[in-house]
């Protein structure tokens, strides 16, 4: 056998070895590495590969040669996807599996196309032993399936090359080492199959194997020194795109410049067409205003509230600056957080502490808080406040005679009817039962009587209807004022009941104002 064919054979062992090596370590420190599987696979592939293209060398006939051929070509068809997937996900990005599986369809044609070659001829079209040559060496003639072959291989060497050169200016310097590595383990077997497809290596014997063990080197000495594989540098756009909440990215004259996948679900209005345009500007053809959040100003946190598949969604919204090197204020970061639950889970606190559940107005402790503030308001300004304390008539007749869903509908009812004659500046609430208390600011004795007047006389207008039957709902009011500086809420309310008290004691369904003669009785 001549001497260059033996050092071939050695030199494609050796890269054999070394990819073995690169196996069987990534296998048992697996735990250590990310993405290990696919590295594990990627290098047992091309262990195949070159021990199967050495003892093919090493054969003497050509059925050997053509065994072995076979089985270098159950690795080889594999090796670049899968060098192609594991440069996608060193990026930090990832593939469906759908197009995982789309990128092995060509290799396993390819696998079967050679070891059936014997009987289509569509790989070689036809095979023989070099004539030329003291040694046994098997020579073809390509067929129109290694095109396709050669083309795809060729495709992911190059579009693994061009991913990692793609993230070099995004990698800080102390990561670089090691992508050039895989840079360099991509470019040299593409350029080595390339003058091996154009007929340039002596022999006609195929350089990527032995070049294979320049690259398990390189492989081995990036693992030991830089942690190749094991310290995965993360690309600054994965962290934007896998971020949970929604970022925009304005420049120094508030124009967008970028935004990321958690945004467009949380803004599906937002497009791509817009970025270079004013947010104001884009916000104005969306909601019809300027963005509600004073952007400019580093450190705000405010409440958005959107429509977003006909549901309303609050979002947080925070402002960030964004520096340069020197440092210069160069942009602003918007940061949109979903809060939709926080903020219902807050609103329904906030309901059971402030407001009656069964009919939605304040109850009795808010309405006490609000009213000492109110009251307080009032002497500040020397305005009078009147209140107004009723209840229902007759309440446990209703409740004995048709149930309690019953005296339910009617206190809903009451408040109801009453709530089309209360403007947003009178505290209403549910004092207890079915008494109900309301405050009014900046209005006398005279005036919150007539509105108790009108209060009677719509309740008395509009019966309640309980199963087909309607039934009259009444209610008795008693009306009190502030008078001096010693009034306090509970006094004024006490003057309130006593009012009360008296319409009740004149046949119910009535109003009465306190005064002295009231509380005598």
């Amino acid at each position: 056998m001549e001497s260059h064919i033996t050092s071939y054979i050695t030199l494609v062992t050796t890269s054999a070895v070394l990819n073995l090596f690169l196996c069987m370590y990534t296998y048992f420190r697996r735990a250590h590495f990310p993405n290990a599987n696919i590295f594990i696979l990627y290098t047992a592939s091309l262990s195949v590969y070159t021990f199967g293209y050495a003892i093919g060398l090493a054969s003497n006939t050509l059925e050997q040669m053509k065994f072995w051929n076979i089985v270098q070509y159950i690795g080889m068809p594999i090796s670049a996807p899968l060098g192609l997937l594991l440069m996608i996900h060193y990026t930090g990005k990832k593939l469906s599996k759908w197009w995982t599986s789309a990128l092995f369809i060509i290799p396993t044609i390819t696998v079967l196309l050679v070891a059936t070659n014997d009987w289509h001829h569509l790989y070689y079209k036809k095979v023989w032993l070099r004539e030329d040559s003291n040694v046994p060496v098997m020579a073809m003639e390509i067929g129109q399936w290694y095109v396709v072959h050669g083309a795809f291989t060729f495709s992911c060497l190059l579009c693994a090359g061009l991913i990692l050169i793609a993230q070099w200016r995004h990698t800080k310097k102390m990561y670089r080492r090691q992508l050039l590595t895989l840079i360099v383990s991509q470019i040299i077997p593409m350029v080595a199959a390339f003058v091996y497809l154009l007929g340039l290596t002596p022999s006609g014997l195929d350089p990527v194997p032995i070049l294979m063990c320049v690259t398990s080197a390189m492989y081995i000495w990036a693992i030991l020194s830089s942690r190749l594989l094991t310290i995965v540098p993360i690309a600054k756009e994965s962290i934007f795109e896998s971020m949970r909440e929604g970022v925009l990215v304005l420049d120094s004259s508030y124009r967008l410049v970028d935004f990321n996948r958690s945004l467009r679900l949380m803004l599906p209005e937002i497009e791509i067409s817009m970025v270079g345009q004013p947010l104001n500007d884009i916000w104005l053809g969306l909601a019809g205003e300027t963005f509600p959040v004073e952007y400019e100003r580093e450190g705000l946190q405010t409440d958005l509230y959107w429509q977003l598949n006909g549901e309303t969604v609050c979002y947080q919204v925070r402002t960030s600056y964004v520096f340069n090197k020197n440092p210069q204020v160069v942009g602003i970061l918007i940061m949109l957080i979903d809060i939709t639950e926080q903020r219902f889970l807050q609103e329904q606190l906030k309901q059971l502490a402030y407001f009656d559940g069964l009919t939605k107005i304040y109850n009795r402790t808010q309405f006490l808080n609000k009213g000492r503030e109110l009251l307080q308001e009032a002497r500040l300004n020397l305005q009078p406040v009147s209140f107004i304390l009723f209840d229902i008539d007759h309440f446990k007749r209703i409740n004995d005679t048709y149930g309690h869903d019953a005296g339910d509908q009617a206190i809903i009812h009451v408040v109801s009817v009453c709530n089309g004659y209360l403007n947003s500046e009178v505290l209403f609430a549910r004092y207890g039962g079915e008494e109900f208390v309301i405050a009014l600011p900046n209005m006398t004795n005279q005036e919150a009587y007539h509105l108790a007047e009108q209060l009677r006389i719509a309740l008395l207008d509009q019966p309640l209807d309980i199963q087909g039957e309607s039934i009259s709902v009444t209610s008795s009011f008693g009306v009190s004022q502030t008078g001096s500086e010693a009034d306090t809420l509970e006094s004024l309310l006490r003057d309130a009941d006593h009012a009360l008290y008296e319409s009740k004691r004149n046949g119910r369904n009535a109003v009465r104002v306190y005064s002295a003669s009231v509380s005598s009785l």
